[in-house]
């Protein structure tokens, strides 16, 4: 047994309570866990200051050496504080803890010198810190440091039993006597030596104490590269066993169907970028392997369209179809487009979510066991146990990265082998996201717009220009022209200053009252008939304005919406508000996106929002957006389930280590496929701690 799998309760300094907590808190069960939970920042402790030197603009945190000279609780109740005056001979300094000051009391001793670091503060004329850490100077004396302190992520009930980030590194200290010696290199000292690494046991010394700024770059270098090799062993070794094994449908013929309706209802001609990636879907389904491709567009680039002759190819030769989507309302708007472009065509196509009664449920589950229907669209409803396919060849996911891993595993079993897979997505993935969440996918991408769509002129107004805003709706809806207004919440929220939408509807039916203007309300809040009812009049022209959460991000298709007005625009990330103004400009007319916000942003909230109106290329905003909020928010990985469970590497800041990692792992598996070389030991091994770490999205191609 290794001593990495050592129980943590057995570490000096943590015990039973600890332990616990420690496994609740951080997942944190052994010394190994322990060993590979680095610090998220650093600290320089390497100068000291003088109280007597500081003075006018203070630095964020300093460190002082002083000893001392008093100690007093002050004031009552909730506002009782411990308060200890130190000096260090050149000036006086007051040390303050709100909370926890019995513990404090017990560990400092009136005469003695400490090491103060902290949070400086300057209160009438006094120098003075507010929860610092404190040690005795002996104490600091054999701590294995050269100045740089790691900072560890911590919680309020680790911190309540003394771990907090200042407690883990006390623990990190005892866990390093333990495995120093210990510690067996998961590297071949070729790739080591090759690529200029750091050994592992100096590269988990320097991450944790690091003895310089130039070390602590080789160290995190050295466990990035690491992490990201093994991250692009699993999802390349993956990917080759699907492109060589003959296990996928067999689609040679194009018969019909798909004849008839690109000869005969085809409502507009396709746009090169459409042709070629149909093309690359039907060189896919004639190889005998599993086709599995990733089809990236843009808001209204025209993914439906080419989902759907797949689908019309698939019919071709024999097999069912299933297109699953997130929403109910999607679902019913997919159902209902394409069952106009294939009227009078043969191909019968149903809609299936929660809410479909039982006996239009019972007659769908009935057609589809024995074959007579050809393409099924749904929601989740679709991955049930008693729906059951005759001969499920094709399986096309929308806005994939709504569903999780084990609901989209859970189509592939519709079929004694698995179908054919086509996951589509409008939030465009920037390539460092590509190159891992979706590494072992072919990638299609439709990089134009159908011809006659005009770019949508995006505007950032403030609070205050609001009547410049109703002026323009007004211009817009006396021309025939209707506009959706998006709120981020459904009431408001005592935490957050934003619009939210009941107040939001009153502002509206104010501005634009009736009999003149007609208004519409959509959010999740509401039943699926009251959506589709509100979505109904909207679409029919019933209705001249929409007011809606974000429900209506994906899907909706009015071409008659010209004007989309985001409000509290700044409560929104960038990819989402792209997906919102991918609501306007699907007809002829001139679109407009209006961005309202607050008159105070963040930094980063005007980023997003300069972004917006600089540019409509999805990814472009793509790049900024994990730049700005990082990977799990930017694709929905974090709900999805797909993203890896990085220690260190980040996939929004690593992308040279990301593309290096991956022409390394390129190169060992062009020599060594299997990786059953006695050299490449070590790379099989790390390989398999990826694919077994549950990263790797297999239930996709499985």
């Amino acid at each position: 047994m290794s001593v990495l799998d050592y129980d943590i309760k057995f570490l000096a300094g943590v015990g039973e309570k600890r332990a616990s907590l420690l496994s609740k808190e951080l997942g944190i069960c052994t010394f190994g866990d322990l060993l590979y939970y680095f610090p998220f920042r650093y600290v320089d402790r390497t100068r000291v200051f003088r109280i007597g030197e500081l003075g006018g603009e203070l630095p964020a945190y300093i460190q002082i050496r002083a000893r001392v000279t008093g100690m007093a609780y002050e004031g009552e109740g909730r506002k009782r504080r411990l308060r200890v005056a130190v000096s260090d001979g050149s000036g006086i300094a007051d040390l303050v803890w709100f909370s926890g000051a019995k513990w404090v009391e017990k560990q400092i001793e009136p005469g003695r010198e400490y090491v103060i670091f902290g949070r400086p503060n300057v209160f009438r004329n006094s120098l003075s810190f507010v929860h610092p850490e404190i040690d005795l100077v002996e104490a600091l004396v054999n701590r294995p440091t050269g100045g740089l302190q790691g900072v560890y992520s911590s919680t309020e009930k680790l911190t309540g039993v003394q771990l907090s980030s200042k407690g883990i590194a006390r623990i990190m200290v005892n866990l390093w006597e333990h495995v120093k010696d210990r510690i067996v290199e998961t590297l071949p000292q070729r790739i080591i030596a090759e690529n200029d690494l750091m050994p592992l046991r100096d590269a988990l010394y320097n991450i944790h104490f690091p003895q310089s700024q130039e070390l602590l770059r080789r160290a995190e270098y050295r466990l990035k590269f690491e992490e990201l090799l093994g991250i692009q062993l699993a999802i390349l070794s993956r990917r080759a066993t699907r492109t060589t094994a003959a296990d996928g449908f067999y689609f040679p013929r194009v018969g019909e169907f798909f004849n008839g309706f690109y000869g005969e209802k085809l409502p507009f001609q396709l746009t090169e970028a459409q042709k070629r990636v149909v093309r690359e879907i039907r060189s896919d389904t004639v190889t005998g392997h599993q086709m599995n491709r990733l089809l990236q567009g843009d808001v209204g680039s025209g993914k439906t369209m080419v989902a759907l002759m797949a689908m019309l190819l698939a019919a071709d030769n024999g097999f069912q179809s299933c297109m699953m989507v997130p929403t109910e309302i999607l679902a019913r708007q997919h159902f209902a487009s394409i069952s106009r472009m294939v009227e009078g065509l043969g191909v019968n196509v149903a809609v299936l979510t929660g809410s479909t009664r039982k006996k239009e449920r019972d007659t769908i589950l009935e057609e589809l066991a024995y074959g007579r229907l050809h393409i099924l669209i749904g929601t989740h409803a679709l991955i049930e146990e008693r729906v059951k396919f005759d001969n499920l060849g094709l399986v096309v996911i929308d806005e994939q990265h709504r569903f999780g891993v084990e609901q989209r595993a859970r189509m592939w079993t519709k079929n004694s082998r698995p179908p054919h897979v086509l996951v589509m997505t409008a939030t465009p993935i920037p390539r460092t996201l590509a190159m891992t969440l979706y590494g072992d996918l072919d990638v299609s991408v439709i990089d134009e717009l159908p011809p006659g769509r005009k770019p949508i002129i995006t505007r950032h107004l403030y609070d205050s220009q609001r009547m410049k805003l109703f002026g323009f709706m007004r211009r817009e809806i006396a021309r025939g022209r209707q506009v959706y207004v998006v709120y981020p919440l459904i009431k408001e929220s005592e935490k957050m200053d934003y619009k939210d939408l009941y107040d939001g509807f009153e502002t509206m039916s104010r501005e634009f009252p009736l009999p003149d203007y007609r208004l519409s309300v959509v959010h999740g809040k509401l039943s699926p008939e009251e959506k589709d009812e509100g979505m109904r009049a909207f679409r029919d022209g019933e209705t001249q304005v929409m007011v809606a959460t974000s429900v209506i991000e994906v899907g909706v298709d009015v071409p008659n919406a010209t004007v989309m007005v985001i409000e509290s625009a700044e409560r929104f990330g960038l990819s989402q508000l792209h997906q919102l103004r991918g609501r306007v400009g699907r007809g002829g007319e001139q679109s407009y996106c209006i961005l309202m916000s607050g008159d105070k942003l963040s930094r980063e909230a005007r980023a997003r929002l300069d972004a917006m109106v600089e540019t409509n290329d999805g990814f472009r905003l793509s790049e900024l957006d994990l730049k700005l909020r990082g990977a799990g928010d930017i694709s929905g990985t974090q709900q999805s389930g797909t993203v890896f469970e990085l220690k260190i590497a980040s996939l929004s800041k690593d992308a040279a280590v990301i593309e290096y990692a991956r022409r390394v792992a390129s190169g060992i598996l062009a020599e060594d496929p299997s990786l059953t070389m006695p050299v490449n030991a070590l790379l099989a091994r790390l390989r398999e701690k990826y694919v077994n770490q549950g990263g790797v999205d297999f239930g996709m191609i499985s």
